[in-house]
């Protein structure tokens, strides 16, 4: 019986000293070039841990308890970092007991403290970097019935490039924009039959090379006999890669209406 006592006496002290220790929101190497550090906080609470071994919530609690700190003693858009949490011996855990630790949680007695960050008073935020494959000044530049030919979106040559097996199918393309209020929708317009090859730009009306990623290009090839198959394509990337290309290989109506009569007749029997 001594025994037992005694290793049970031996878990209640190892659970008892099993007191969270945890360090989170270290400053970044970002954060030390655009903020200054104006002062520290510090602040004590009761926290229960469950199991005591895993600081579950651990850090989040102590980041927004030194939050509420931090906002009372300093003005203006601040945050915390560098923190540290440390646990010790709470007297509660004597009056609950083992047991209460396994059941409840470990309570314990947390000190965090962590410092308080300002954005630097001269800091100036850096323009957005702007992107090197769309030429200078044309961003924004619009596709106009105004002036037409003035972007350089429009002079852009992009090789069109369109095959299928069997030959002869009529090519049809729509723009499909999730821009409507700048780059309408448009109904199918008839290109030729493959093969096709052509050289020609995109003059999509209210089209820009910054709003293009938002636009597709719907090519559709029809032949009687055979379903009707549809690609789409990506203005931006068909710019940036100056070609808009594809092979289409139709399937036989008649294939899939024979396998259809053939399961038919399979198993008209059974009724």
């Amino acid at each position: 019986m001594k025994k037992i006592l005694f290793i049970v006496g031996i878990i209640s002290l190892i659970l008892m000293d099993a007191c969270v220790s945890v360090r989170t929101a270290t400053m970044t190497p970002e954060q030390r070039k655009t903020h200054d550090i104006v002062g520290r906080v510090q602040t004590k609470y009761s926290s229960y841990q469950w199991p005591p071994f895993i600081p579950i919530g651990a850090k989040n609690r102590a980041y927004n308890k030194l939050l509420e700190v931090a906002r009372e003693k300093f003005e203006g858009d601040i945050d915390v970092v560098n923190i540290t949490a440390n646990g010790s011996f709470h007297p509660m855990e004597v009056v609950l007991g083992l047991v209460s630790v396994w059941t409840f949680g470990d309570v314990q007695r947390i000190t965090a403290t962590g410092d308080v960050i300002k954005l630097k008073k001269n800091y100036v935020e850096a323009p957005p970097a702007t992107d090197p494959t769309i030429r200078a000044g044309e961003d924004k530049n619009r596709v106009s019935r105004d002036k037409p030919g003035a972007t350089a979106l429009e002079r852009t040559i992009i090789r069109w490039n369109f095959d299928s097996d069997p030959r002869g199918s009529r090519i049809f393309w729509r723009v499909i924009s999730s821009i409507p209020d700048q780059v309408k929708n448009t109904n199918e317009l008839y290109l030729t039959t493959t093969p096709y090859e052509e050289t020609r730009s995109f003059n999509i009306l209210g089209l820009t090379y910054e709003n293009s990623r938002d636009v597709t290009v719907e090519i559709k090839l029809t032949k009687k006999g055979y379903h009707d198959q549809v690609k789409r394509y990506n203005v931006r990337q068909a710019i940036d890669q100056q070609e808009i290309s594809g092979f289409f290989e139709l399937v036989k109506k008649d294939t899939e209406s024979l396998a259809l009569r053939y399961k038919s007749k399979r198993f008209n029997w059974l009724y």
